[in-house]
């Protein structure tokens, strides 16, 4: 499902989508007709713009934080013309799974488009490489994640864009034995223990969008 008040964006993410085999289900214009084509017939995921009418200030993200409590099953991935660090993390601070965050000029690579589609309908968590890349740069303050090493931080950092294991091997160039560790001592060291091995990944991303 596609929700977006600009027609022809919609009608395009929708045609990008559809090629790339899914069956676009719904095109909404606003948040409202968004929540209730979800509440009808719920979707593995739906694609929303951040910013719906009336106000244009961040309806699409509101729609998203419900949609993620009336609807835990399905996936959500926000789109944003900026980067803007604040409002990824509030759509992930309540730890919820299948939830991401991507800016616009991705969708003009329609495979990393069907890619987080793909992973948020799957229950994973995607963040904007160019919000993590924000938030790697910013000057931290008591960071909660002092304990980690350089390349630990690294390996959360690509975690944090929602990648598997095996994607963190490709872009770090090391091998899946060596990320697997390096996993386990971020989940070590931030006293992720108890939880289930998807919902750490979730709560080590938050932790990450915190510090």
């Amino acid at each position: 499902m596609v929700a977006d008040d600009a027609a022809l964006f919609r009608a395009g993410i929708s045609r990008l989508l559809a090629d790339a085999g899914f069956d676009v289900t719904a095109q909404v214009g606003d948040a409202v007709a968004l929540l209730a084509a979800v509440d009808r017939d719920p979707p593995d995921a739906v694609v929303v713009d951040i910013r719906m009418p009336p106000t244009h200030t961040t309806e699409g993200l509101d729609a998203a934080r419900t949609l993620t409590e009336r609807h835990p099953g399905t996936g959500v991935l926000v789109l944003s013309a900026y980067v803007e660090p604040h409002y990824a993390m509030q759509l992930v601070e309540s730890g919820a799974s299948g939830t991401g965050y991507l800016l616009k000029e991705r969708v003009a690579d329609a495979g990393e488009l069907a890619d987080a589609v793909r992973r948020v309908a799957a229950g994973g968590v995607v963040i904007d490489p160019g919000v993590v890349a924000q938030l790697v740069g910013r000057r931290r303050v008591h960071d909660p994640l002092e304990a980690l090493s350089e390349r630990e931080r690294e390996v959360l950092a690509v975690m944090a864009e929602g990648r598997s294991n095996q994607a963190i091997c490709e872009r770090l160039f090391l091998s899946p034995k060596t990320v697997e560790a390096y996993v386990h001592n971020v989940f070590t060291k931030l006293d992720l223990h108890q939880a289930a091995d998807a919902n750490r990944r979730v709560l080590a991303v938050l932790a990450y969008l915190r510090a």
